[in-house]
This record gives structure tokens, C-alpha cells and sequence, in this order.
């Protein structure tokens, strides 16, 4: 039997309620379908400065990077906003995309046809909105040096962040794109500010070179990130794929969250370049959502996200593509079905908490598995 190595991060706040989720259809899928998942579990943010110091001790990074995939479930909150800043909770998150080289993040925006009342846009804006936003993770104005923040005098300080790009960088995250494109609509829009920012120009520069060279069966759009950012909130049935940087890429996909309804809803993976000869990728799976420490413990965070994390496991990492089909379908069923988090509440619905959403979609899973099974 083929064994799939999982390490859990849950973090802080509601991330072990949401994973306390994913842990129930992972028990599911090796008693009843033999999935073979092995799971080990550490600490990340700042549970993990408690009890260690740092965002993330050594031991659990080399946890990280020995599984097949870490599922992480979100860090931070008011009690560590003090902490110094190379040890604040974020810290863990940002070394883990680092060290384990995930430089694709791909971060979906869809818009479940019974939650397009709950966005902030007329329904008919939203409904059947299916977005791919691929945001490069590993370089940009995150990670460039010199980062500083140098004391004048005389009262005053100056802050440097620096935006740095290398082509390689360019070339890997549109190919990413592009390659993803053509499993889609074979639509890509590359978002950044060229007009004022050198970086912009060589991103422009680099993926029209990839796209000529490579995949110039597939319809690339050029547009600067401010006016990405206008027409998603315009007319965002118009992008298939957006390829941009890592901090064009944090807003942007945030932007495209709100207008499925709630950042409780929405999934990303972070993936790793192919090893030469397994063909396997590092990845790491995460809601978008924060760590909404004001409801951490109280049995109403939305799971959703988490669950869709692992479903986009199950598909990356994994090749189980079916199993995620069937856990993708499982939660849509249950929102057709009226079952809503206070997140997501409307009229009519059925309001409920973090465990009872969460077994509604496993027994949809059951079901659509069974029948799958027969």
C-alpha cells in the first residue's frame, strides 16, 4: 500500500478547530478507502514561540521537509504582537514557503452558485466565478535585501523594502501559469506595474519571452496590477489565470476572496519545483483566511477553506483526483443544501457550527464514495 506522508501544522486560534475537520475525512479515507496517509503534527506561529522561541523550531522543519505535503492551518493573534518582529508567528509561515523553495502559490477564487447572494457584487457578477490567481512566493519586496529600517536622527527613520527579480524567477512562476492555463479556459493574464517599477518591466519582458517561446497556444493579457485590481472587482468573470508577484499577488487574490462571499471559503496550495527524479513537488496547503483569534475556541469558525486545502491535496500532491472531485462536490452539496456557518449565513439557512459543517461534509463524501465505490 502506498504510504502519503502528511505533517499537520495547525497554529493558533481557530486553525486546530478547522483542522480537527480534515483530520476526520483523513481517518475516513484510510479506514474505508485505504489512503495510506500517515500524519505527525507541530507547532507553527505562536503557539510554536511559546513553547520554543521561534515561529517554528528546527525539529518540526525538518518534519516539514521530509513529508509529501504539510497542510497549515493559520497563525498569529493579539497576544503575540509584541514578540520581536524576527520571531513573530508570520515568520514561521514565511520560513516554510522559503526553505522548502515554494515559489507557486495558487490560490483559486470560485464562487459556489449557492453563496453568490453572500458576495459583495451583484450575483450576477460572481456566479460561476472561477478564478486561478498564480502569485510567485519566494522573492519580490518579502524577501529582497537590504530590509532595514535605519534611524536618522533628529527624530526621523527611513524603512527599505526592495523588490528584487531574477528572470529564472520570471520563467518559472508563468510557466506555472501557463501550464495551468491549459488544463482551464488556456487563458492567462500577467498583472504588474511596469510603468513604474524596473521590476515590472522585466516581468513584462520575461513572461512574453516564456509565453513566445513555450505557450503560444495559450492567450496572454498584459495589465498593470492597479487596474487588475478595478476590473475584479468590475467584470471578474473576464480572468481565467492571473499570474503576478508576491505582493501584487497577496492583495490581488484577497481582492478575488471577497467576491466569493468570505475569505472562510477559499483554499490555496503551495507548490515546489518538480524533483528531477521522482517529479514529486514540496507543497504546503492553507486557507487564505487569517487566524480570526476573536472566535478561536468558540465552535463557529468556518472549516471550508481547510477542508478545500485538503481537497487541492489530495489533487497536487497526490494524483487522487477523483477524491478530490468527490470532496470538492461534498462541500458544495452541503451549501446547496442551505448548512451555513455565521460567516456565511443567509435567509433561510440552516445555521450552524464548526463540527456540524464539518460531519455534513464528510457524510456527503461518504455517500458520493460509496456510489463511486459501486
Amino acid at each position: 500500500m502506498t504510504t502519503r506522508n502528511l505533517f499537520l501544522l495547525p497554529g493558533d486560534s481557530i486553525g486546530p478547530d478547522a483542522m480537527g475537520e480534515v483530520r476526520k475525512i483523513i481517518a475516513f479515507m484510510n479506514e474505508e478507502m485505504s489512503a495510506g496517509f500517515t500524519t505527525d503534527e507541530g507547532l507553527v506561529g505562536g503557539c510554536a514561540y511559546d513553547a520554543h522561541g521561534a515561529a517554528i523550531s528546527e525539529a518540526d522543519m525538518q518534519k516539514a521537509l521530509s513529508a509529501d505535503a504539510v497542510l497549515f492551518g493559520a497563525v498569529g493573534g493579539p497576544k503575540w504582537d509584541d514578540v520581536p518582529y524576527e520571531v513573530r508567528p508570520e515568520a514561521g509561515l514565511l520560513r516554510l514557503r522559503k526553505d522548502l523553495e515554494l515559489f507557486a502559490n495558487l490560490r483559486p477564487a470560485i464562487c459556489y452558485p449557492a453563496l453568490a447572494a453572500a458576495s459583495s457584487l451583484k450575483p450576477e457578477l460572481v456566479e460561476g466565478l472561477d478564478i486561478l490567481i498564480i502569485r510567485e512566493l519566494t522573492g519580490g519586496v518579502y524577501f529582497g535585501e537590504p530590509k532595514t529600517i535605519t534611524d536618522l536622527g533628529n527624530g526621523q527613520k527611513r524603512a527599505i523594502d526592495t523588490q528584487v527579480y531574477d528572470t529564472y524567477e520570471i520563467e518559472r512562476i508563468s510557466a506555472v501559469a501557463f501550464e495551468m492555463a491549459r488544463t482551464r479556459q488556456n487563458r492567462v493574464c500577467s498583472m504588474e506595474k511596469r510603468n513604474v517599477m524596473k521590476s515590472g518591466v522585466l516581468w513584462n519582458q520575461v513572461v512574453t519571452a516564456t509565453h513566445k517561446d513555450k505557450y503560444s497556444d495559450v492567450k496572454l493579457e498584459h495589465m498593470l496590477a492597479d487596474a487588475g485590481g478595478m476590473q475584479l472587482v468590475r467584470a471578474p468573470k473576464q480572468f481565467d489565470v492571473i499570474v503576478t508577484d508576491n505582493l501584487f499577488g497577496d492583495m490581488l487574490s484577497d481582492v478575488a476572496a471577497m467576491l466569493t462571499g468570505s475569505l472562510g471559503m477559499l483554499p490555496s496550495a503551495s507548490l515546489g519545483a518538480p524533483d528531477g527524479k521522482t517529479g514529486k513537488r514540496k507543497a504546503l496547503y492553507e486557507p487564505v483566511h487569517g487566524s480570526a483569534p476573536d472566535i478561536a475556541g468558540k465552535g463557529i469558525a468556518n472549516p471550508i477553506a481547510m477542508i478545500a486545502s485538503f481537497a487541492m491535496c489530495l489533487r497536487y500532491s497526490f494524483a487522487m483526483l477523483k477524491e478530490a472531485d468527490n470532496l470538492e462536490k461534498a462541500i458544495a452539496n452541503v451549501l446547496d443544501q442551505g448548512t451555513r456557518t455565521a460567516d456565511i449565513m443567509s435567509v433561510r439557512a440552516k445555521k450552524v457550527g464548526t463540527l456540524e459543517i464539518g460531519c455534513a461534509i464528510l457524510s456527503d463524501l461518504k455517500a458520493l464514495s460509496a456510489s463511486y465505490s459501486t
